[in-house]
């Protein structure tokens, strides 16, 4: 079976087309910008290209994209052929080639203002159950091309997957109060607990997508790290995240205190990845006791696919304000 993965010279189309090849696939990597994991170089926007990279392909998976990082520096209409005319330009090839499973790496970040409950109330418990709210172009373009998978998959039959990956860049957070305010690799800890995956249990995900029956037809999945938190939790975390970490997880808690570290002032929401765990058969490694090993074993936060991938960034440029300009 040959797979072509789009975006495979980004962070998680590397490590899936890594994945994928260790695993003896034929797989083909897609992107606008050359890489040792890519074959074929253009733009999903460009037709006639997606439709010579598509000959002969049995099943996509489909990571391409404009990202968060690119709001600030990119126009809207940039995200809309990348996001959407380009997932429709391959959802229309994928129909003619009578794929056998397509899989669409979206994002949590189409739950936008669904995820910042209002003040006094609890971190928001973030299931896929949850309307999604997006909040800006990005979040617009990913939920558009959501939605043209589940059209695909009901009109045509494209057996369509969205995995909904929530944080496994290694660059440094966007966020100022966050960059001044911890170690990246304190803030990389704290958000395991709650809103990052490691890239290669989200890679993992994308090939147990791959291999869902393609009688299910559509389908969404949220992929983050498997919580420690339970709705009960959810008020404390809200005001008071450091005590939850002390009660819950007090090994972690002590470790935390031997680096100096802390948790954040307060949590939002969580990710909960339940329903991938039961329905895709996905085991993810990375939790809350692998971090604990990886810190007492003195290594990295960050296990060693994201090590092995490294940072890419986002831009050809540099920037004075932080890893990337911030919408």
């Amino acid at each position: 079976m040959t797979i072509l993965v789009t975006g495979s010279t980004g962070h998680l189309g590397e490590a899936i087309i890594r994945l994928l090849r260790d695993r003896g696939h034929a797989a083909a990597g897609l992107d606008i910008a050359p890489s040792p994991y890519t074959d074929f170089v253009g733009s999903i926007a460009d037709r006639p290209f997606v439709r010579q990279a598509m000959a002969d392909v049995d099943a996509v998976i489909h990571a391409a994209t404009l990202h968060k990082p690119h709001v600030a520096t990119h126009a809207r209409q940039e995200f809309v052929d990348t996001n959407v005319t380009g997932a429709l330009n391959l959802m229309e090839e994928a129909v003619e080639e009578r794929v056998s499973s397509f899989v669409f790496t979206s994002t949590t970040s189409v739950f936008g203002d669904a995820l910042i409950p209002a003040a006094g109330k609890p971190a928001a418990w973030i299931t896929e159950d949850v309307s999604p709210q997006p909040k800006n172009i990005y979040g617009i373009t990913k939920l558009s091309a959501e939605n043209l998978g589940r059209l695909f998959a009901r009109k045509y039959r494209l057996p369509v997957t969205v995995l909904r990956t929530s944080r496994f860049f290694p660059e440094e957070d966007d966020r100022q109060a966050i960059r001044e305010g911890f170690d990246d690799e304190n803030a990389k800890a704290n958000e395991f607990l709650f809103r990052r995956v490691d890239i290669e249990d989200a890679a993992q995900a994308h090939i147990c997508a791959l291999e869902r029956p393609a009688s299910t037809g559509f389908d969404l999945f949220i992929i983050s790290a498997t919580t420690p938190f339970s709705v009960e939790d959810l008020k404390d975390l809200r005001v008071d995240p450091s005590a939850v970490l002390r009660r819950k997880l007090p090994e972690l808690h002590d470790e935390y205190g031997k680096r100096g570290w802390r948790m954040f002032d307060e949590i939002d929401r969580v990710y909960v990845n339940r329903k991938a765990r039961n329905e895709l058969g996905w085991k993810p490694r990375y939790d809350h006791r692998i971090l604990l090993e990886r810190l007492q074993a003195g290594e990295p936060v960050l296990g060693p696919m994201a090590q092995t991938v490294g940072l890419k960034g986002y831009h050809a440029e540099t920037f004075d304000e932080g890893p990337y300009p911030v919408d």
